[in-house]
C-alpha cells in the first residue's frame, strides 16, 4: 500500500485520498527581519512553523476573479504572505459590487477591479508581487495564464468559467481551489484529479440554462463570500505547506441561516470525461456553448420575438393593447419596475399555472433583469400558443437605462 512521508510521519491513503499531501512548493532560502516580525503568529504554531512560512513566500497563487469570493481571498492570501499573486480579471467596480466585494471601496467606483484590488493587497502586505491579467479568461488564454501559478483559487459566478478553470486544471495538473455562493448557502472543494477527483466528478453536466439563477439575480449575503472565501484560503495555506487535511475528495456545505457545517465526500469517477480511466474531453472546449447562457430554445422563440425598450416605450405612448409581464421574483419588483408591468415570477410560467390568466385580446411583452429570464418564458409561451408574444431585450436594466435614468439598478 502506498503511503506518503511529511514531517518524519506516515499518512496512509483512505478511500483513495490522501489524509495529508506534501507541500505544494519549495521553501524560499529565507525570511527578512520585517517579514519574521509581519508573520510572528504564523511562526510560533508548529505545524506552520519557519518552513512552512517560507514555502508560503515561495508560493505563486492565481485568483480567478476579483469580486465577492475573490476579495477576501486576496485580502488574507496577502495578508498571509503568499509571495506572488495573480488577478484575472477584466470588469470595473460598480456600486453594487460594495455590499460583499470588500476588496474595492467608494472611491473605487468606475476604476479597474483588477487595479484597485492591487492597490489593496500591497497596502495589506508590500512584501507580496502582484500579477495583473486584466483579460476575459478563455479556451485561448487560460493554459498561458495558469503556467505560472503552483495554485489556483476560483472565485467566478457562473459555470462556463468554472468548467474551464477546472479542465485547465486537469490538463495542467494544478490544483483548483473551488468556492460557490448564494443567498445564504455556500459550498467549497478542493479538486485535484493527481489525488482525487475533478469538478466534472462531481457535476458531470452543467444545469440547464436558466435553471439555477445567478447571484446577480438570486442575490447573497454579502458576509458569506467572507465565510466561504476565508475558507478556500485556508485551503490553499495547507495545499501550499503541506499541512492538515486538504478537502481532497470532501464537498463542505454551509448553511449561514442554520449555522451549519456538513460535508459529503466526493469520489473519483472512474467514468469521468476528464480524468477518468478513458477520458473524452482531451482539450478545452467552448465553454460558453457547452453551459449555454440561454437555451436553444429560448434563444429560437426570441429570433424575432425581441424588442427594445424604446419600442415598448413608443407601444404604451400609442395606446396599444399590450400586457406588460415582469417575469423576476418580487423582492427585484420592489427595487425597480417598469410602469404598468404586472409581476408574473418565472416559476409560474414553467410551471403552467400562470398560462390560464393570460389575456388573448391583447400582446404579451415579458421583461426581466437583463432578458434572459423572459427570453426562456418566451419560450414557454410560444408552445403555448401565445405565437405573437414579444420580450424586451436588456430587460428592465435597459428600460432605466435608455427610458427612466433615474431609477435605480441593482
Amino acid at each position: 500500500m502506498a503511503v506518503l512521508r511529511k514531517n518524519n510521519r506516515t499518512f496512509p491513503p483512505t478511500n483513495g485520498v490522501p489524509v495529508s499531501l506534501p507541500p505544494l512548493v519549495e521553501p524560499a532560502a529565507e525570511l527578512t527581519v520585517d517579514e519574521v516580525r509581519r508573520y510572528s503568529r504564523h511562526l510560533i504554531i508548529p505545524d506552520v512553523g519557519m518552513d512552512g512560512q517560507k514555502r508560503l513566500k515561495n508560493a505563486k497563487v492565481l485568483c480567478v476573479g476579483a469580486g465577492g469570493l475573490g476579495s477576501p481571498a486576496l485580502m488574507y492570501l496577502a495578508a498571509a504572505g503568499v509571495g506572488t499573486l495573480g488577478i484575472v480579471e477584466f470588469d470595473e467596480v460598480d456600486e453594487s459590487n460594495l455590499q460583499r466585494q470588500v476588496i474595492h471601496s467608494q472611491s473605487d467606483i468606475g476604476r479597474s477591479k483588477a487595479e484597485s484590488a492591487k492597490d489593496t493587497v500591497l497596502g495589506i502586505n508590500p512584501h507580496t508581487t502582484v500579477n495583473l491579467h486584466m483579460e476575459r479568461l478563455d479556451s485561448s488564454n487560460v493554459k498561458e495564464i495558469f503556467a505560472d501559478y503552483d495554485l489556483i483559487l476560483d472565485g467566478t459566478d457562473n459555470f462556463a468559467t468554472r468548467y474551464l478553470v477546472n479542465d485547465a486544471c486537469v490538463l495542467l495538473g494544478k490544483p483548483y481551489v473551488w468556492g460557490s455562493i448564494y443567498r445564504f448557502d455556500g459550498q467549497a472543494s478542493v479538486f485535484w484529479s493527481e489525488h482525487g477527483p475533478c469538478y466534472r466528478c462531481l457535476y458531470p453536466e452543467p444545469p440547464p440554462p436558466g435553471m439555477v439563477p445567478s447571484c446577480a439575480e438570486g442575490g447573497v449575503l454579502g458576509v458569506l463570500c467572507a465565510s466561504i472565501g476565508s475558507i478556500q484560503v485556508n485551503e490553499a495555506i495547507k495545499l501550499l505547506a503541506g499541512i492538515g487535511d486538504p478537502l481532497v475528495g470532501r464537498l463542505m456545505i454551509y448553511d449561514a441561516l442554520e449555522m451549519s457545517y456538513r460535508q459529503v465526500k466526493v469520489r473519483k469517477d472512474p467514468d469521468c470525461a476528464l480524468c477518468g480511466e478513458n477520458p473524452t474531453v482531451t482539450e478545452l472546449i467552448d465553454y460558453e456553448a457547452f453551459c449555454g447562457v440561454v437555451s436553444d430554445e429560448a434563444q429560437e422563440a426570441a429570433a424575432g420575438s425581441t424588442i427594445t425598450p424604446k419600442q415598448l416605450k413608443e407601444w404604451m405612448d400609442d395606446g396599444e393593447r399590450i400586457e406588460v409581464i415582469d417575469v423576476r421574483e418580487p423582492n427585484e419588483y420592489e427595487i425597480v419596475s417598469i410602469p404598468g408591468a404586472k409581476l408574473v415570477p418565472k416559476d409560474q410560467f414553467l410551471m403552467g399555472t400562470a398560462l390560464q390568466d393570460l389575456p388573448q385580446d391583447k400582446k404579451i411583452v415579458l421583461h426581466c433583469k437583463t432578458g434572459v429570464r423572459s427570453a426562456e418564458v418566451l419560450a414557454t409561451l410560444k408552445d403555448a400558443g401565445f405565437s405573437d408574444a414579444v420580450h424586451v431585450g436588456g430587460g428592465v436594466i435597459g428600460w432605466v437605462n435608455q427610458i427612466e435614468p433615474d431609477k435605480p439598478v441593482y
